[in-house]
């Protein structure tokens, strides 16, 4: 680990960040940590404004704006009235900090995180930091969301020089933009563990006056060492690892974190991990017949149904908060994020598929009905998240949870129906409560509420199955069934009378092509036109909304305007590696379920694109970012973690196998093996870190069967002329007719599905 200075002293684990703070010099490695990470975002309000937590109230004197009033992001709009001079990103705050010789102050957050929220109340409004961040430094706030790279950057620094990382990163550069200092979450004032906000401020002033070469050393050697430590390239090697030996290990290593008793993988907190799930599902297909299969089926589905059951569900109005602070999924950190519900829609489709359990297939549909009705803009596109906080009523304080939360006395007033038929006086909100754990004290701990701001009030986690709550008061189980849905639609037109939590109005690239994926995978599996609609609309917003025609590169950002219109800042921001990444693969699954061309034709033009603009011809891998858009950051990195979504070179090492199926392109197949060539130390140290690209590896060494079912027989189609063995196979009698291939030698013609199922299960 890059050691820490003490003279800044040292931080505490919070519930959504680490605080602390940690510089140079020497180097080791600590990046396997999963990360809270939150955005969110909500309708077509306009960002900042009156969807801001910032607005002032009648009586309060009008704030003079800064720079980021000029700003699209919401995030950086919730800043544009504190009293920082805040710059945004770019050459007009890097220029200044050269000229007068100030280090630069950078803060890192998004508009749905809880403790950005919380550190811009206690310091960034605060006329003193104001005055101190003004005078002294140069100030400079970044949304993650709109500048991943820079977030990544720094984050490696943190993570490197500190024991986590979290939001909001709070890190000291150098004119240059070398980091020397950096921490996560810092309360106002100095504690009895933690160094506060103020004292850190004036000891880096006072640093950098006295000792500002020692710094520049220190960060000089800070800077090379983690060059050198996140270089990912092929070197002398030529062929990837052993994909069975990497599935295997990676298997045994999720195993041994396994909690048995609630499922996941770890004691607290507990972040739903759809990467994870997904490999377990892939390993239990390519080990059906063995105990390690079914030991990986029952992980994945235990711990779907103890999620679905826990309060990180939002059982009132469905879709899943961002990660659960406790073991049993009980306590949500009550953010909700776009990324997490396109992954899990499409894990529990995978469930339903792979058990035939309709509960899976239930809570697919609830997450696309939310989605659908709370982060779906009229463009077609899906806005970011939503906020963890907010007014528990009108002109009140924010707090977290408050839009979630119930207290019994709301539940009995709402549900006081009697239930007939039952074998003790019941009412239905009794029925309600016991069924999901309320109780008149709350049942939220106080170790889970550290601010107080829960207490007396529930989350709803199910506590029992309908068949014991049937039993319970001698009711028949359809009955409970119900009772219990009347009851959670009662309680949801009730809390639509709440105030709303914030919406990040902001629209993601990478976000909305794991959305497309989302809706055409689920879609697909249950036979739903509808879901597949939303996803043919989301493809079609992300053309016509961020795809630049003339260059042919895609858009990273665009925003919720007014009156269902959609804008784009000037000069617009472009595209990542995990733009790119995440909508091939949002246009393939499309092309799959929906067999329309145009949307696998999009996606050859855009992975051509993607290997143009990020592609490492010397090492191997994609670069994060393109070289001009990162130009001036002390690193240009290739991203080795699949956490809360997946790391985009192992979507692209997915991309580029499905895409040699589909063309037979063999540069493709090519750069699939150096992609795997250049991560091979990393699988081989930790393949847990990469379970997304282990499933890749395990593809690629496998001989993958492709089903081609030729409904019209077209020999002109698009596909026939990039295939062109395509050309030689017709359909029997007029009807469907499949074809099972395997490097484009096919079996016989098959017009039964009885016989199809039978091949592929050989």
């Amino acid at each position: 680990m890059l050691g820490a200075r003490t003279w800044l002293g040292r931080g505490l684990l919070l519930p959504c960040a680490r605080a602390g703070l940690a510089a140079s010099p020497r180097c080791s490695s600590s990046r396997d940590k999963d990360r809270s990470v939150t955005v969110s975002s909500s309708g077509p309000m306009p960002a900042g404004g009156k969807g801001s937590r910032t607005n002032c109230s009648p009586s309060t004197p009008q704030k003079v704006p800064n720079r980021l009033i000029n700003e699209k992001s919401p995030y950086l709009l919730q800043h544009a009235y504190n009293p920082v001079d805040w710059y945004p990103w770019g050459p007009e705050a890097f220029d200044k900090a050269r000229k007068e010789n100030k280090p630069i102050f950078l803060s890192v957050g998004y508009s749905t995180c809880h403790w950005c929220h919380m550190m811009e109340e206690e310091s960034f409004q605060n006329e003193e930091i104001g005055r101190l961040l003004s005078e002294d430094f140069v100030s400079v706030k970044v949304d993650r969301e709109e500048r991943p790279d820079v977030d990544k950057v720094y984050m490696t620094f943190i993570q490197a020089t500190s024991s986590g990382g979290g939001w909001p990163m709070n890190v000291w550069l150098t004119p240059n933009l070398q980091p020397f200092v950096g921490g996560t979450y810092f309360p106002l004032e100095d504690g009895l563990t933690r160094v506060g906000f103020r004292t850190v401020l004036l000891r880096i002033r006072e640093q950098w006056k006295q000792n500002k070469n020692t710094l520049l050393e220190n960060s000089q050697r800070v800077t090379a060492a983690l060059l050198a430590r996140s270089e990912i390239s092929m070197g002398d090697r030529q062929l990837p690892p052993s994909g069975a030996t990497m599935n295997s290990r990676c298997f045994q290593q999720l195993d041994e974190s396994y909690d048995e008793e609630y499922g996941g993988f770890a004691e607290a907190p507990k972040f739903p991990t759809p990467v994870i799930l997904s490999f377990l599902f892939s390993y239990w297909l390519s080990h059906r017949l063995t105990q390690d299969g079914s030991r990986a089926q029952q992980m994945a589905l235990h711990t779907l149904k103890m999620m679905a059951n826990g309060g990180i569900r939002d059982h009132v109005g469905q879709g899943f908060h961002r990660y659960s602070t406790d073991r049993q999924w009980h306590i949500p950190h009550f953010e909700k994020m776009l990324y997490d519900q396109a992954q899990l829609a499409v894990a529990y489709s995978q469930a339903f598929q792979i058990s035939g359990d309709e509960f899976y297939s239930d809570v697919a549909r609830g997450i696309l009905q939310y989605v659908a009705r709370n982060l779906s803009h009229r463009s077609g596109g899906f806005c970011s998240a939503e906020d963890a906080d907010s007014p528990p009523e009108r002109g009140m304080q924010p707090k977290e949870g408050a839009f979630y939360v119930w207290t019994v006395k709301e539940v009995q007033q709402l549900l006081s129906e009697p239930v007939p038929g039952a074998t003790e006086p019941l009412t239905s909100g009794q029925l309600l409560m016991k069924h999901y754990g309320l109780t008149e004290a709350g049942n939220i701990s106080p170790s889970q509420d550290p601010k107080g701001e829960l207490h007396g009030r529930n989350v709803l986690t199910v506590r029992y199955s309908l068949e014991l709550t049937a039993a319970r008061f001698g009711l028949d189980v359809e009955a409970v069934r119900t009772l219990l849905n009347t009851g959670l639609e009662k309680l949801f037109q009730a809390r639509k009378h709440r105030p709303r939590p914030h919406l990040d109005s902001k629209m993601l690239a990478s976000w909305n092509g794991l959305m497309v994926s989302g809706f055409a995978v689920t879609g697909a599996v249950l036979g739903l036109e509808r879901l597949i609609n939303y996803a043919t609309n989301g493809a079609k917003f992300l053309k016509r909304h961020m795809f630049d025609v003339a260059s042919g590169r895609l858009m990273r950002t665009c925003y919720a305007g007014s009156g269902g219109t959609v804008e784009h800042s000037n000069p617009p921001c472009w595209g990542f590696l995990e733009d790119y990444a995440f909508v091939v693969r949002g246009l393939l699954d499309l092309y799959e379920a929906s067999q329309e061309s145009s949307w696998l034709e999009w996606a050859l033009r855009l992975q051509d694109a993607q290997d143009r603009l990020f592609w490492d011809s010397q090492g191997g891998g994609y670069f994060c970012s393109e070289a001009e858009l990162g130009a001036g950051l002390p690193l240009r990195l290739k991203d080795d973690q699949d956490g809360a979504e997946p790391s985009a070179n192992s979507v692209s090492a997915h991309n580029l196998l499905r895409l040699h199926g589909f063309t037979g392109h063999k540069d493709w197949m090519d750069k699939c093996v150096s992609l795997l060539t250049a991560f091979s130390e990393r699988l081989r140290r930790v393949p847990v870190a990469l379970p997304e690209m282990v499933r890749a590896l395990s593809a690629h060494q496998q001989t993958l069967k492709q089903v081609l079912i030729l409904a019209n027989g077209d020999p002109s189609s698009f596909l026939s002329r990039q295939l062109p063995f395509l050309s030689t196979l017709r359909r029997l009698e007029d009807r469907a007719t499949a074809y099972v291939c395997e490097n484009q030698a096919c079996s016989v013609p098959i017009t039964e599905p009885c016989e199809l199922r039978k091949l592929l299960h050989q």
